[in-house]
This record gives C-alpha cells, sequence and structure tokens, in this order.
C-alpha cells in the first residue's frame, strides 16, 4: 500500500513544493498541495460533458455496441451552437465524448472500424471530435476528451490486445486535438456487449486489465496539462454519485485505500469517503459533481419536459463548485446534432443568474476588521486581500494563531443569504470549520456554520439575514491563509427550485391488480388499455437490493397468450437512479402486462421482481 500511495504521489504531483513563499515570512504549506494543472482545473469551475452517439438515434441510454453507423447521420450538427450555448451559461470548458461505452468513436480513428468514417455524416469525411474542439477555440472554451475504456463493440475487448487498442486511441486524441484541460475516463468497465458480433458477457478485472499506471502515463507524456478524472481520481476524483453535488463537508483531500484485497485502484477501492475526502488526507484530488442537462444522458425526446431550471442548476452550483470541487453538466445534442430549444434557453438562463448573483459583493464597502495579522504586516497579509478578487492574495495570521475572528462593519443594514470564503490552496487545505453571527437586537445571533473551505465554500442559508454588522470565527490546526470573503444575495423566487415541467402524466392505476410469480410481476389493468411507454422508478435510498437493471416486457389480452413488448437493460441505473421510460415501438392496447426482472443492480436475479408501485404507464 505504501509503494501505491508513493506512486500516486508522484504521479499527481502533489510531493511538488513548486509554490514556494511569495515571501520570506510566508506561512509553510499545510498537508498535500495541488499541482499546477489540478490549480487550473480548481479555477475552471464549471464545464460540460456532450454525449452524442448512434445512442442518440436509437432512444437508448447506453448502446450495446450493435448500432448500424448508418444511423448516424445528424444532418445539422452544429458544434459552435453546442459550445455557445455552454459559453452562455457561464461554463468555461466542454468535453467530447469521443467514444462512449458502445465503441463508436467520433473521429476516423485507425485503431478500429466502427468509427464515424463508417456513417453518412460528411460523407464519411468527417471528424466530430475536431469540430467541438475548433468550436471551443473559437469561443474560447477549454477543450476535454472523453475516451470510454469499456468498449462493447471491439473484439479484442478483454484481451491483452485491446490495451493497445485503447492507448492507440488515447495517442490519437492526445496527439490531433490540440491542449487538452481533462482525460476523462469512465468508471464502467465490462459486461453484456456485441464484442466483434458476438452476443455475450465479458468481465475484466479492473484493477489490472489497464494497466494504468502505464496507461497514463502516456497522459502525463502526451498531455502534461490534462487532468485525469476516473473514480479514483489522479487528479480529479468522482464525487460517488450523478446528482450533481457534494456532501456538506466534502474535503478536497483523501486518503484511498484498496477492497478485496486489491490495490487502490479504479474499481477496487473502498468508495466510501469519495465525496467527503478525508481531513488531511494523503492526496490533493478534488472532486467533480457530474450531472445531465435532462434526466438522462443522451437526448430523448420524452424528456423534452424535463429539463433542469436555472433555479435547479444554481442549486447544484452551491452543492459543488461552492463545496470546493466543480460542475460538469451534461449537454445531450438531439438527433438533428443540436441541443434543442429548451436546453439552450435554460443554460442562458443559468449564465445571467449566475452574473447577477455574483457580480454585486454586498461587501464592498465594509470596514474588516482581524483579530490578528501575521506580523502585522498590513500590505502582504492584511484585510484588504479579503476583496481584491485575486484568489491567491490572502489575510494570514501568525505561525501560533490557529483561532482568530474577522469583523465585518457594512455602511448600512444589509440584506443576505449567500457567503462566499475562499482559502489560498496554494498553501494547502488549512481551515477546519468556520462560524458566523450576525449583530441583532443588540447581541449576537448564530446564522451559519461550515467545515471544508478549500478553495470555494459557498454558504447558502435558508432564511435572508438583515444587519450591519457580522463576526466570523475562523478554527486551523495551524496558521491562517483566506484570500476571498464575499456576501450575496439571490432572488426570492430560488426558493422553489424544481424541473421546468413535470413528465407526460402517467395513466390512473386505479384497478390494478398485480402478483408476483417467481420473478414475472403481471398486472391486470383492469380494462383495456393504451399505452405507449412504460416507466420504473427504482428505490431512492441508494441501495441497490430488489433494483432492477435488465427487463423483457410482454402484453396480454387474455393474461394466457403474452406478446412481447421490449427487452433490454437499464443504463447507468446504479450511479443515476432516475425514473426509466421505455417508448415502446408503437402504441400498445393490452388488459394484462407482464413484466420479467431478469437482473438485479446487485448482479444477483434470485428473488427478484418489479414493485408494482414502481410502475406507470404513459399514452
Amino acid at each position: 500500500m505504501r509503494t501505491t500511495v508513493f506512486l500516486l504521489l508522484l504521479l499527481t504531483g502533489v510531493l511538488s513544493r513548486s509554490w514556494a513563499q511569495a515571501f520570506d515570512d510566508a506561512p509553510k504549506p499545510y498537508g498535500a498541495l495541488p499541482s499546477a494543472r489540478q490549480l487550473a482545473w480548481q479555477e475552471t469551475e464549471l464545464y460540460c460533458l456532450i454525449h452524442f452517439t448512434p445512442t442518440t438515434f436509437q432512444d437508448k441510454e447506453w448502446g450495446y455496441g450493435d448500432a448500424d453507423p448508418s444511423l448516424f447521420n445528424p444532418k445539422h450538427f452544429n458544434a459552435e451552437q453546442i459550445v455557445a450555448a455552454a459559453k452562455a451559461g457561464g461554463f468555461k470548458g466542454i468535453i467530447s465524448v469521443a467514444k462512449h461505452h458502445d465503441g463508436f468513436a467520433l473521429w476516423p480513428t485507425k485503431t478500429a472500424a466502427y468509427n464515424i468514417s463508417e456513417s453518412p455524416w460528411r460523407q464519411g469525411k468527417g471528424d466530430m471530435v475536431k469540430e467541438f474542439q475548433l468550436a471551443a477555440k473559437k469561443l474560447g472554451l477549454k477543450f476535454g476528451v472523453y475516451c470510454s475504456p469499456w468498449d462493447r463493440n471491439n473484439p479484442a475487448y478483454g484481451t491483452p490486445q485491446y490495451i493497445e487498442v485503447y492507448r492507440n486511441q488515447l495517442k490519437e486524441l492526445y496527439s490531433n486535438y490540440g491542449d487538452l484541460f481533462m482525460s476523462w475516463h469512465d468508471g464502467a468497465n465490462g459486461g453484456d456487449g456485441y464484442y466483434g458480433g458476438r452476443k455475450e458477457k465479458r468481465q475484466v478485472d479492473q484493477s489490472t486489465y489497464y494497466d494504468w499506471k502505464n496507461t497514463w502515463a502516456i497522459t502525463r507524456e502526451m498531455q502534461p496539462n490534462a487532468c485525469i478524472f476516473s473514480d479514483i481520481g489522479w487528479d480529479v476524483r468522482w464525487v460517488g454519485n450523478e446528482k450533481g453535488g457534494a456532501p456538506e463537508t466534502s474535503w478536497t483531500t483523501i486518503t484511498f485505500t484498496g477492497k478485496d484485497g486489491k490495490q487502490a485502484m479504479p474499481g477496487f477501492l473502498d468508495d466510501s469517503n469519495l465525496g467527503n475526502g478525508t481531513r488531511n488526507g494523503e492526496l490533493w484530488i478534488p472532486t467533480e459533481c457530474d450531472v445531465p442537462l435532462r434526466p438522462g444522458w443522451f437526448y430523448h425526446a420524452s424528456q423534452d419536459d424535463q429539463v433542469k431550471t436555472p433555479a435547479v442548476l444554481f442549486d447544484l452550483y452551491c452543492k459543488s463548485v461552492g463545496r470546493g470541487g466543480a460542475l460538469d453538466l451534461g449537454l445531450s445534442p438531439n438527433t438533428d446534432g443540436v441541443l434543442h430549444p429548451k436546453d439552450v434557453a435554460v443554460l442562458k438562463d443559468f449564465g445571467s443568474l449566475l452574473k447577477n448573483i455574483f457580480d454585486h459583493n454586498l461587501i464592498k464597502g465594509a470596514t474588516i476588521t482581524a483579530s490578528n495579522t501575521r506580523h502585522n504586516r498590513i500590505d502582504r497579509y492584511g484585510v484588504g486581500q479579503l476583496t481584491d478578487a485575486d484568489r491567491y492574495s490572502y489575510w494570514a495570521t501568525d505561525d501560533n494563531v490557529k483561532q482568530a475572528e474577522l469583523t465585518i462593519d457594512l455602511p448600512r443594514p444589509t440584506t443576505w443569504n449567500i457567503m462566499r470564503l475562499r482559502e489560498n490552496i496554494k498553501l494547502g487545505q488549512r481551515i477546519d470549520s468556520i462560524s458566523v453571527d450576525a449583530w441583532q437586537d443588540g447581541k449576537w445571533h448564530r446564522i451559519a456554520s461550515a467545515t471544508s473551505i478549500g478553495a470555494n465554500r459557498i454558504i447558502r442559508m435558508k432564511q435572508f439575514t438583515t444587519s450591519q454588522k457580522l463576526r466570523i470565527k475562523i478554527m486551523a490546526p495551524v496558521s491562517i491563509a483566506l484570500s476571498d470573503l464575499g456576501l450575496f444575495a439571490e432572488p426570492a423566487s430560488l426558493a422553489n427550485a424544481g424541473l421546468s415541467a413535470k413528465s407526460a402524466n402517467a395513466l390512473d392505476k386505479k384497478g390494478w391488480e398485480a402478483k408476483t410469480l417467481g420473478n414475472a410481476l403481471i398486472i391486470n389493468l383492469g380494462k383495456s388499455t393504451t399505452f405507449s411507454a412504460i416507466g420504473y422508478l427504482p428505490r431512492q435510498d441508494g441501495k441497490l437490493t430488489d433494483v432492477v437493471t435488465k427487463y423483457r416486457f410482454f402484453s396480454s389480452d387474455d393474461g394466457r397468450k403474452w406478446t412481447a413488448l421490449a427487452d433490454g437493460e437499464f443504463a447507468n441505473i446504479k450511479a443515476n437512479p432516475i425514473l426509466q421510460r421505455i417508448s415502446l415501438p408503437k402504441p400498445t392496447t393490452a388488459r394484462y402486462l407482464k413484466l420479467v426482472a431478469e437482473k438485479g443492480a446487485d448482479d444477483t436475479a434470485e428473488s427478484l421482481a418489479f414493485d408494482v408501485n414502481a410502475i406507470s404507464l404513459y399514452k
């Protein structure tokens, strides 16, 4: 384990003390520190992940790798429209899903036949990754790539030969698409596929199969500025969910351990602390909070009325960027190759909302008094550094002062509900906790508290506070180095965050009767009923027990003779347990419905069946 940790430290560069003190009397760095590429990533804060493959044209979430390339022909594809919408939302980078799990490459790779040159798009001469990269460059956004290690189409997947194929794909992406800010690697690996035409299941040992140490050495050599994202991190770690938010306490530092006797590698690590991190952890690996703008990562017309509102996105911003990480928002072009107008409008409104809130720092004009200033050097470490818009200038205390107070006297009584704080993370994550008091009715009232400040901490209070005087108490194991302090007020309308609209109304369940036979749920609908989609909502408590991942659906007029309706998998349901809506090829009229559970999220099928309360039918 010590050897593994040492290698991790070398790879991330956190052993480096390149952030030498700007002055001889500056505080000494504390704990694990960010590398230069991690600092640049922390400053990015908002970026988008763009999912677009033949899966879009199949109306599926994940593709098996069996889609005919002729399906992929977005006749009105416009990379600039997609990137411009992201920029309007305040996002500073995009990541092109150059290859998802279906194995279809969006660039004309020489490593595999299953790629965009086999499609009719651009007469087989297109390169979608290049068009995204050029659009990002034109509009001033950073650019990254996602190349799935799992390939459900490649005939060599599961063999040593595939590793060379995958590495050569990375080399192509690293060579031809400019300076990348991220190299993104999904944690989904192994399972059912269409491997070279063989419909079978192939499992791999994620801790050893990809030989990540040597695979990611290619990234370090060819794209030294690119942060590597995976479950375990390396540069950026997964927050542990696809809901877009980190826990209230989320330390940037973390210590990884293995499980089942394996090394601490993707697929075989104790992921219980992915979200919370580890106070004084061995590694500086911040969290990425990923979430799609719609319920799914790929476009589905049935989700046009379920686009997240600006209010929802702002809430996620506060729980991701505002908890020391970044927000990675999934965008999904439609079959025309552009974002739906609703998506574009929401992004624009979200960008305006961010600007309207954070462009007005209510602390301006206030008198700030500190209980201690390092060496009494007001010019270098005074409270003026807290409001100068520089993330790395900072107010600091003497080495022996580990608890201090800031008192803020505002020019007039001010109403606010958001406080933002930042540490100078070049010196590490130093602060343990803070508390905030407001002077009201002649005495101090505690109104907020927080831990894990780090690169960015947004305290968003449920109630607005009106006061002219505030006090912040700060506790740390070492001297304090706080770089930013701000007060902001959000529009009162944001209190009612929700979806832009509810999904299409489900049919009334009145009269339904259900019974379970083995792994089949049989529903008597009570009368002949016409429906065009079946919905399944998995349990929402985070547990995998009884969550169905593979299914078969049948209908009947008499409960004896059954007609097959649909079969498949609920892709990504473990990480993203949202409502699964299966659209049928055509409307069906039946009195009886049979739903067969083929496999569960915990890889079992024994005693597994659908719960009638989790099932819905749609017109």
